[in-house]
């Protein structure tokens, strides 16, 4: 009778764990991915808010857009085998909000000149062996952002999204 009491103990408690997390070789075949970006203490970052105050949750979707942007054009950019890590250290959106213009406008980013779009990072390219092609820390800063007509006048992070292009093209793309 104990040995069916400790089977049904082990099935109450240990088996869920072992279900939970089974062993698996998959993760360490799985292939790194080709561009990988990391935000490094974004809580920290000078403005990637979504209103006057900000939230956890708009300064991660703000992100998570960044993110999914610098993947897809730096693949354009990236020579045959070369990987990309990119850690951005800091974040400062084009704008910023005025609540001294009333509570009607605590929510709307201002876009003027003095508020340019900022952002700091530090990358690396490997070539398919592994062996560093480029590698530096960038202080990204675009003075004359009004100038430029982003293809997409609408996209909330459209400043930011060029400035990380003219990075992209300086920097990363290969030279056939």
């Amino acid at each position: 009778m104990k040995t069916i009491g400790r089977l049904f103990l082990f099935l109450l408690l240990g088996a869920p764990a072992i279900w939970a997390f089974p062993p698996t070789t998959e993760d360490a075949t799985k292939p790194t991915p080709r561009i990988r970006v990391i935000f490094s203490d974004p809580e920290k970052f000078t403005d990637v808010k979504d209103s006057y105050m900000g939230t956890d949750k708009g300064r991660d979707a703000i992100l998570a857009q960044l993110k999914d942007y610098i993947r897809q054009r730096a693949s354009l950019y990236l020579a045959d085998g070369q990987k990309l890590a990119i850690t951005v250290t800091d974040v400062d959106l084009a704008g910023d909000f005025e609540p001294t213009r009333g509570t009607n406008w605590e929510d709307v980013r201002i876009i003027r000149e003095i508020y340019p779009p900022r952002v700091n990072l530090s990358f690396q390219v490997t070539d398919a062996d592994g062996k560093v092609v480029k590698e530096g820390t960038r202080r990204l800063v675009d003075l004359a952002f009004e100038m430029n007509v982003p293809i997409n006048n609408t996209d909330p992070l459209r400043y930011e999204k060029t400035l990380l292009d003219d990075w992209l093209r300086a920097d990363i793309a290969a030279k056939h």
